[in-house]
C-alpha cells in the first residue's frame, strides 16, 4: 500500500513518526510523511523518505487552517495513497476530512492527546468535541496511545471501536550505562556522587517547569538538567523570567543543555527523571527514563498515571504544586537503594510494556488487517 502519514511539525514527525514510518516501509509499503518544513526533517529525509512540507499551523487560526486544509487535499489528489494516517489533535482532524473528500480508501487517526482535556476555554473544548466527534465518523481506525483516552473516544461516542495501542522506545537505544554516565559528568564536570535529575522536553508552560525549577530550591545537594528547547511553533508564555529567577537562586546546580541528539546518554548519566506536566499524551520521555533504570517523578495525570506505579517505579505527585514535587525529588535523591530498586522495576515494567518493536508491529497490523 501507499501510506500517507499526517502530523502538524518536523519534531513530531521525526519524533513521533519516524519509527513507524520505517516499521511501515519494512514491512513492504511505501510510506512518505507530511508536516510542516523543519530542521527535524534532515534525518527522516536521508533515510530515503519523502516528506513533503505543508504549512500546518498549531493554532485555531480559521484563515491557517484553511490554508493547510487546501494543502493536504492537493497533496492527496496528487499522490493518491491508500491510507492517510493523521497524528495530533488539529492536524489529525484535517489529515481526516481532507482524506474523505479525495476517496481516500483507508483514513486512520492515533490520538496522541485530545484538546479537549487540556486547559481552554469551554468554547474551545466544545469546539474540540464537535470536531472530534465528526471527525470520529469518517475514521476506519481509530487508535490513541494511552488507555484512559481511549476510555474517552468510547465515552464520548467518538469512534466505535477505539483502540489503546501505547507508544514505545528501542530497549537497546536506552538502558543504564555506567561508561557513558562516567563520560558524560566527566564532560559536564559534574561529581559521580551528586545526585542529578533531568528533566527532557519542550520548554513550554504546561510541561511544569516553574514547578520543578522552585521545587530544586527545596532539594539540597542536587542539580537539575534541563534538556529542550521551545519549537518556533509553541504558544503560551515564555519561561524566560522563572529560569532567570532559579539561575540567581540555584546558581550552578542548573545546567541548561539546550536540544541534544544525546538524550540516551544524558539519560544514563542523571539519577532521577521528572516530567511535572499539567497534561500529557503518553509521554516518551517517561518510557525513556523508564528504560534507563531512572526512578520517575511526574504529576498524576492522564499518560504518566498509566506509567508509573507509584512508590514503585516512582511518584506521582500532583500538578501546578512545587512543594509534593519536592518531597518526592528529595526522597529519590536522599535515598539511593530506594532510587535503584525504583529504577530497576521501572525497565522491567517498560520492556514488557513499552517495546518500541512490539508498539510498532502492532500498528502495522491493525492499518493491514483495515485493508483486507
Amino acid at each position: 500500500m501507499k501510506i500517507l502519514e499526517i502530523t502538524n511539525v518536523d519534531f513530531s514527525l521525526r519524533q513521533f513518526l519516524f519509527p513507524l514510518m520505517k516499521a511501515l516501509r519494512a514491512a513492504g509499503h511505501e510510506v512518505q510523511g507530511a508536516c510542516a518544513e523543519g530542521p527535524h526533517l534532515a534525518p527522516v529525509r536521508a533515510d530515503g523518505f519523502v516528506v513533503h512540507a505543508v504549512p500546518m499551523a498549531r493554532s485555531l487560526s480559521p484563515v491557517a487552517q484553511l490554508r493547510a486544509f487546501v494543502a493536504l487535499i492537493r497533496l492527496i489528489r496528487r499522490e493518491k495513497p491508500d491510507v492517510v494516517h493523521g497524528h495530533m489533535p488539529i492536524s489529525g482532524i484535517l489529515a481526516r476530512f481532507a482524506a474523505r473528500l479525495c476517496g481516500v480508501r483507508i483514513i486512520a487517526y492515533t490520538c496522541h492527546g485530545f484538546l479537549f482535556n487540556q486547559p481552554g476555554s469551554l468554547a474551545r473544548r466544545l469546539l474540540s468535541v464537535v470536531l472530534e466527534w465528526a471527525a470520529g465518523r469518517i475514521t476506519d481506525l481509530y487508535m490513541t496511545v494511552s488507555v484512559e483516552e481511549a476510555r474517552d473516544a468510547r465515552r464520548l461516542h467518538l469512534n466505535a471501536h477505539p483502540v489503546a495501542i501505547g507508544n514505545g522506545r528501542d530497549p537497546k537505544r536506552y538502558h543504564a550505562n555506567p561508561l557513558v554516565r562516567a563520560r558524560i559528568r566527566r564532560e559536564l564536570g559534574v561529581p559521580e556522587d551528586r545526585p542529578v535529575v533531568i528533566v527532557v522536553s519542550r520548554l513550554v508552560r504546561h510541561k511544569g517547569h516553574p514547578e520543578l525549577l522552585r521545587a530544586m530550591e527545596d532539594v539540597p545537594g542536587a542539580e537539575l538538567w534541563v534538556v529542550g528547547e521551545r519549537l518556533p511553533s509553541d504558544h503560551g508564555d515564555a519561561l524566560g523570567p522563572a529560569f532567570d529567577r532559579a539561575r540567581q537562586l540555584l546558581g550552578p546546580r542548573l545546567r541548561m543543555l539546550g536540544y541534544r541528539e544525546d538524550v540516551p546518554d544524558l539519560l544514563a548519566a542523571a539519577d532521577v527523571f521528572a516530567l511535572p506536566s499539567h497534561f500529557e499524551g503518553l509521554p516518551m520521555s517517561v518510557i525513556e527514563a523508564m528504560l534507563t533504570e531512572l526512578p520517575v517523578v511526574a504529576t498524576d495525570v492522564r499518560g504518566p498515571r498509566e506509567q508509573v506505579v507509584d512508590g514503585q517505579t516512582g511518584f506521582l505527585v500532583p500538578p501546578g504544586l512545587s512543594a509534593p514535587l519536592a518531597r518526592a525529588l528529595r526522597t529519590v535523591t536522599q535515598d539511593l537503594p530506594l532510587a535503584r530498586a525504583m529504577g530497576e522495576r521501572g525497565r522491567q515494567r517498560a520492556v514488557a510494556s513499552y517495546s518500541e518493536k512490539r508498539i510498532m508491529d502492532l500498528v502495522v497490523r491493525l492499518i493491514e488487517a483495515e485493508a483486507r
